[in-house]
């Protein structure tokens, strides 16, 4: 049966402000059907489902097919970047730049990762309160970016902004984005490839050094090829995790006892960071098109099909999770969650953004006891690609000191 012709219950997730409405309505379509209509195509919200669909290399990334809906310009003088490339370009890239991004490579940063964080928190410990996402979210990821690429600190600011401003075009909204996206990536380019050049000339103990070595059978990126690597580095390493740890400690101020139980016991640190994904990822969705007409679960569906992929729903299916709604940092098998995808897609940075959230969140529930809401949180709007708090007030008692060891 074609998937036009199936009654189905419709979803418009952007529609939704609050996070309890939007589960609820998740749960809700999920009873009634395994599929449901969205305003560009359909969305699976069931784990068994998401995952199936992540790991099917027939449905392709939909950032190129999104891209387009949403009227940005396709480039035809840039390679094919690693988040939307498929097949055997995916799969060669993939194999290049996989060993640079490994845990191990992940786990030196650790200490600095320590550093930096106890550098932000000590700034604000001593005030009792303070906006999180301006004074620590927004700055701990850039550095350790700079670090992980060997770029000068006190670049850190035009990292961000770049950033920033290139994630607007998930944002749906080129004629009004469009000309900042295009000056941020311009003024990047013109970083990296200046970058780039003084590492061929001065190798180092950093990424980028091990980017332009990465060989396979006589085969290594080229420069453009480098270039757009690094920016995808740069954009997946750094609005992720500020939103993320953003939304790991809001829900947290809901939670004062969990807060409590992970300073008390740092080793949770893994679990709570999965926890935190589950129940409230920066990341709540993902966008796969068919490749070609294809069958899912006997329902046929057209060549370029728009599937979204609800890593919400599946991340609270209750066939997988048990109470769902129960937030608890000592959950068992909480690596099911799937807030940084499956398949070939699998985040290439997850042992970099794991590591940034492991090493923060202890030390910020060390140091930054009796966690409370000081105000209203201002969320993003629902359009935005990565999501989390604009804005998040806190308030904290007096703390231990510096928790670098």
């Amino acid at each position: 049966m074609l998937a036009s012709e199936l009654e189905l219950p419709f979803l418009d997730a952007t529609q939704i402000v609050g996070r309890e409405e939007l589960r609820a309505r998740l749960a809700e379509v999920r009873a009634q059907h395994w599929l449901a209509r969205t305003p560009i195509g359909y969305v699976l919200t069931n784990h068994e489902d998401v995952t199936a669909l992540l790991r099917d290399r027939r449905w392709h990334s939909a950032v190129r097919i999104l891209n387009r809906l949403n009227g940005v310009p396709e480039r035809s003088d840039r390679p094919e970047s690693v988040l939307s490339a498929e097949g055997e370009t995916h799969a060669r890239l993939r194999r290049l730049v996989a060993p640079a991004f490994s845990p191990k490579a992940a786990d030196r940063l650790r200490p600095f990762m320590r550093q930096v964080i106890n550098g932000l928190v000590d700034k604000i410990v001593d005030a009792g309160s303070c906006e999180f996402v301006e004074a620590i979210c927004e700055p701990y990821p850039i550095p350790i970016i700079c670090e992980l690429l060997g770029a000068p600190k006190e670049d850190w600011r035009d990292f961000s902004r770049w950033a920033t401003d290139l994630l607007r075009v998930f944002n749906g909204n080129w004629a009004e984005d469009g000309p900042a996206i295009e000056s941020a990536r311009v003024e990047l380019d013109d970083y990296v490839e200046a970058l780039i050049a003084d590492r061929r000339d001065k190798p180092a103990d950093d990424l980028l050094t091990d980017l332009i070595a990465a060989e396979e059978a006589g085969d290594r990126l080229s420069t453009a090829e480098l270039v757009v690597m690094v920016e995808a580095v740069i954009l997946g390493g750094t609005d992720t995790t500020r939103n993320q740890l953003g939304c790991s400690v809001a829900l947290f101020t809901s939670y004062p006892d969990q807060w409590t139980l992970l300073a008390e016991r740092p080793e949770l640190a893994t679990t709570a960071v999965e926890e935190s994904m589950r129940f409230l990822g920066a990341v709540r969705g993902s966008g796969r098109y068919a490749s070609e007409e294809l069958e899912f679960k006997g329902v046929t569906f057209p060549e370029n099909s728009v599937m979204m992929l609800s890593l919400v729903g599946a991340n609270f299916d209750e066939s997988v999770f048990e109470k769902p709604e129960r937030f608890d940092i000592t959950r068992p098998g909480i690596g099911q969650n799937l807030s940084l995808g499956s398949g070939i897609h699998y985040c290439l940075g997850s042992s970099l953004a794991r590591a940034e959230l492991q090493e923060a969140l202890p030390i910020l529930a060390q140091r930054l006891p009796n966690l409370a809401l000081d105000g209203d949180v201002e969320w993003k709007p629902n359009r935005s690609g990565i999501w989390g708090p604009q804005r998040l007030p806190i308030r904290y008692s007096g703390s231990v000191g510096d928790t670098t060891t």
